[in-house]
């Protein structure tokens, strides 16, 4: 399997320390508010990602942290912290806020229908590892105390610029207007912020340096080498992740530990609502739960996601999910089309193995979803005019079986007919062939309102599911 590294900015493959186990940590939530589409989206495509891995032969170790403290409002380290900001804004504490929407986050993984982390670790539950790491900078060298709070001196990691391919003396010409002069460097970013001395925070423990809270950055390192070990396989998050919090990530792991923080690192690009970047100031966070209201299922916005290259600005658009629906309607019946075997001698069974190989093969090339997914509509075209034969059933079910575990569409979760509702359509087809019109009719109209659409074709009637 190949990805893109933005380390090297290289396509390469996997090759993971201790084969077949992959160590997989991706940026998670921070819990302090409803995830919009934007979140979803590049979480969908992780869960993909740790599918095809699956499908590959590997076995993912897969750790998603959640912020529940230390994410300020701005990555300047300014601002107050997202988790006091939602519990000002709900009437609540920023114990109870962070508990709300960590729960809705995590039923928000089953109801689209992704693969189960094997670690969520949250940063509360982890701040003993957080000021051990600062500890080891600060033994090191790498650390300085001033009034809000110990800062990491990025001058003293000297490739501190290379990730991001950042230009330090352009910031270092606007530093004049940096927030916080006491900093040695515009770069440079808290580990440890103080509680303000005129408040008492819901969050804050104690610390060699005095009472305070974790930076949004230390987290990650923190856990990801608790649970992964101090070089991790694969790394990924968004885009935007790349100048500041995963460059801060890496500069603040290889100080203490010495060692590549991470073999490859994968990004997911920006999401657009009508053409616009996803803000709440527009109006355009938009929620599962707004999905929903207007009568979409969330397995289309599985489909759309899957429909975008992860590298690419995808658009999304109620027009776009439409579509996915239409399409995740044809893959429903395509798939509807195991319980309704044809009579014939026909035994294509390889076509379908090939296909399979061929879905996995495009995915494995930087998971190239469109490109997999045009080949399963390439097969479902084919089953239009020439249905599943007895002989090809059972390699038809196995092509099935394996675009279920990489896309995770759920395609094998739609149940059969009913016996009561067979017995409906084989009336139907009596009546039809005896011209009794409206009878048919009737009957079309009767299973339609149970969400069964009826197609009559050569080969007889072929049924599907509908929304």
């Amino acid at each position: 399997m190949k990805l893109y590294n933005t380390l090297t900015r290289k396509v390469e493959t996997v090759q993971p320390q201790q084969p077949p186990v992959v160590t997989v940590y991706t940026c998670g939530p921070t819990v302090y508010d409803y995830p919009h589409i934007g979140n979803w989206f590049a979480n969908l495509r992780w869960d993909t990602m740790v599918r095809v891995l699956t499908a590959s032969g590997y076995q993912p170790s897969w750790v998603m942290n959640i912020t529940d403290v230390g994410h300020l409002v701005s990555d300047a380290d300014e601002g107050e912290d997202k988790l006091e900001k939602g519990a000002r804004r709900e009437g609540k504490t920023a114990w109870d806020v962070a508990a709300f929407y960590s729960d809705y986050f995590i039923k928000g993984l089953q109801r689209l229908n992704m693969v189960q982390p094997d670690h969520l670790p949250r940063a509360t539950d982890h701040i003993a590892e957080q000021i051990e790491l600062i500890q080891k900078l600060e033994a090191k060298g790498f650390t300085y105390v001033i009034d809000d709070g110990v800062y990491y001196d990025t001058a003293k990691f000297p490739r501190y610029a290379d990730f991001a391919h950042l230009d330090l003396e352009e910031q270092q010409a606007g530093a004049r207007v940096a927030y916080n002069s006491q900093k040695r460097n515009p770069t440079d970013f808290a580990l440890w912020k103080f509680s303000p001395k005129d408040q008492q925070r819901d969050m804050e423990w104690d610390s060699p340096w005095g009472n305070g809270f974790p930076g949004w950055h230390l987290e990650c390192s923190a856990m990801s080498m608790k649970y992964l070990g101090e070089t991790l396989d694969i790394h990924a998050g968004g885009i935007d992740h790349i100048p500041v919090h995963h460059t801060n990530e890496i500069a603040q792991s290889e100080a203490v530990t010495g060692k590549p923080f991470s073999k490859l690192w994968i990004h997911s690009n920006h999401i657009t609502v009508n053409s616009e970047k996803i803000s709440k100031s527009l109006g355009n966070g938009i929620t599962l739960e707004d999905i929903e209201q207007r009568g979409f299922p969330l397995m289309a916005l599985r489909l759309h996601v899957l429909e975008s290259h992860y590298r690419s600005q995808s658009k999304f658009s109620w027009e776009s999910l439409e579509a996915a629906r239409n399409r995740l309607q044809g893959l429903r019946a395509m798939a509807a089309l195991r319980w309704q075997i044809i009579d014939s001698d026909r035994d294509n069974s390889s076509y379908f193995a090939q296909q399979a190989a061929a879905v996995l093969q495009a995915l494995q090339d930087d998971l190239n979803t469109p490109a997999a997914l045009a080949i399963v509509s390439a097969v479902q075209n084919k089953l239009e005019t020439e249905p599943v034969s007895g002989a090809e059933q059972e390699a038809f079910e196995h092509f099935l079986q394996a675009i279920d575990a990489v896309f995770g569409l759920d395609l094998l979760g739609q149940p059969p007919l009913t016996e009561a509702q067979s017995q409906r359509i084989a009336q139907r087809q009596t009546a039809r062939q005896t011209k009794d019109w409206a009878t048919s009719d009737k009957v079309r109209d009767e299973l339609l309102g149970q969400g069964i659409e009826v197609r009559d074709t050569p080969h007889g009637p072929i049924w599907s599911r509908s929304e």
